[in-house]
């Protein structure tokens, strides 16, 4: 059974379901919003942040939506799947049971209710099994709007990856090779450059690298849930550090040594805001596997609002008590690093330690709810109904092909800024606004010649009026013409 192939793994509840989400949407975008923020003025950010934030919330509902729908479809060709076995094995038929073999109609213009019975219970768009994005585009769009859907999502997670597996190991060396006076945000180093006596830099690179691996790789072979409580702690962690950095920032406003005076607005700031607002808030690709294990899914939607509610007040309490603490100068494109360089503002060594780990922490709890998202993709992509995978093929292959790639490319090189900034942008914007959008109109009109109009999908998106769907694509293509002017008009001035 298609629906089957990828695990829904153990329940938890609708507050650990949000515990995930903030998670995996407070990662290195949030780290670097203070200085997006600083260059594009404050007025500007605060507006921008705003609608992204709604426009990103809008195509999650689409998404939970679309999952719903693509398990009544399941449940429904399963159920008549079974009216077709019963009609090969019965030869006594009473006249509403009859199915007619070489039937003109097709099955899928008949109503649902003409196969509802045998006494199952339960509402048709309960989410119970795991759909992944990959098998929802395969049951609604046609050949070219599922390859054009795996081109997106495996150029984006791929590249996540690659950045990810990169970054980590970047952290640790700059912590155990770096200058650790406060004046070591001036001083600038090579890959050649001695860490620990004969060993450079980039060996030492490589060197955390292949712990990074070695740790974090085997939960590619799991899923997600496996790093339960991991998750909880690292949570917990991301509390206290954004709590450190946003009370360390008010402590010295409030002494009047803030030295930030931000603009009100400055367009050539903008492009370099919406990428970054863009990739703080995506999380569609990897809602099946955050949503689907969640016992309880009555209050789901609640809980995304205020999940997204919650992400977006830190991020704007982050963002403004940085740009009105340090001045645009000092803030650094990871805004940890601010705090590392400066004894004014935190002269504790052991914290400055901890806030220049914690892209550490954000990062490495992520990895492994994103490679479990491509893996299962990669399964679905390949998946043909019937078929199920050898044992090697799913528990070796998949999670290989899935892991070794961006892995290569980082020990390969970790300058990746240009290669997933140009590609991440792109895929970005198709998967947090494009596809979703697709994804529930298009379920919508497959699904309403079976269930019928009056038909009510309890996860159904508050956006349910066509219009929103066409506003999210206007948006998109206007993201990508930003995304391309900014990229043309940066190498113009190189």
């Amino acid at each position: 059974m298609a629906g089957g192939i990828t695990e829904t793994g153990e329940p938890y509840s609708p507050y650990v379901g949000l515990v995930y989400m903030f998670n995996l949407i407070v990662g290195t975008g949030a780290l670097t919003m203070p200085k997006a923020f600083a260059t594009a003025g404050w007025v500007v950010s605060l507006a921008l942040i705003c609608f992204l934030a709604f426009m990103s919330y809008m195509t999650t509902t689409f998404v939970i939506e679309a999952m719903a729908a693509a398990n009544a479809q399941l449940r429904w060709k399963r159920r008549e799947q079974e009216e077709v076995n019963d009609s090969e094995s019965t030869s006594d038929y009473s006249d509403d049971e009859v199915i007619i073999r070489g039937r003109s109609e097709p099955l899928e213009a008949r109503p649902i209710l003409s196969i509802q019975r045998g006494g199952q219970s339960g509402d048709h768009f309960d989410i119970v099994e795991r759909v992944e994005m990959g098998q929802m585009a395969s049951m609604f769009f046609n050949k070219v709007g599922v390859n054009m859907f795996y081109i997106c999502i495996i150029v984006y997670l791929y590249g996540d990856l690659a950045i990810y597996a990169a970054a980590v190991p970047i952290s640790l060396m700059e912590v155990a090779c770096g200058n650790h006076s406060c004046s070591s945000g001036s001083l600038k180093y090579n890959d050649t450059d001695s860490c620990w006596g004969p060993v450079k830099r980039k060996d030492a690179y490589r060197v955390f690298l292949s712990i990074f691996t070695l740790l974090l790789g085997p939960f590619t072979f799991f899923n997600a849930q496996k790093t339960k409580y991991l998750q909880l702690l690292t949570s917990a962690m991301r509390w206290l550090a954004f709590t450190m950095m946003i009370v360390l920032a008010l402590i010295r406003i409030g002494k009047g040594k803030g030295a930030g005076h931000p603009p009100v607005a400055e367009i050539s700031g903008i492009p370099n805001l919406f990428g970054v607002c863009v990739y703080s808030f995506m999380c569609q690709h990897s809602l099946p596997s955050l949503i689907t294990p969640i016992s309880d899914k009555k209050r789901v939607g609640g809980l995304v609002l205020a999940d997204y509610s919650l992400i977006l007040a830190f991020y704007s309490l982050l963002s403004f008590t940085a740009i009105f603490c340090f001045d645009s100068s000092q803030l650094r494109d990871m805004y940890t690093l601010s705090f590392t360089d400066s004894c004014d503002v935190l002269d504790v060594p052991a914290l400055r330690y901890f806030l220049g780990l914690f892209p550490v922490f954000t990062i490495s709890t992520n990895f492994p709810i994103i490679a479990v998202t491509l893996r299962n993709n990669w399964k679905t992509l390949f998946h043909r109904d019937g078929g199920t995978y050898p044992w090697v093929v799913d528990r070796i292959v998949f999670p290989l092909i899935t892991l070794v790639p961006p892995i290569l490319v980082a020990f390969c090189t970790h300058d990746l800024e240009s290669l997933v900034g140009i590609t991440g942008a792109y895929a970005g914007t198709g998967i947090q606004y494009i596809i979703p959008a697709f994804l529930v109109f298009l379920s919508r009109r497959h699904l309403e010649p079976v269930f019928g109009r009056d038909a009510v999908n309890k996860h159904r998106s508050p956006f349910r009026h066509t219009f929103w769907v066409g506003f999210v694509l206007l948006w998109a293509i206007s993201c990508l013409m930003f995304v391309t002017a900014n990229i043309v008009l940066t190498e113009t001035k190189h």
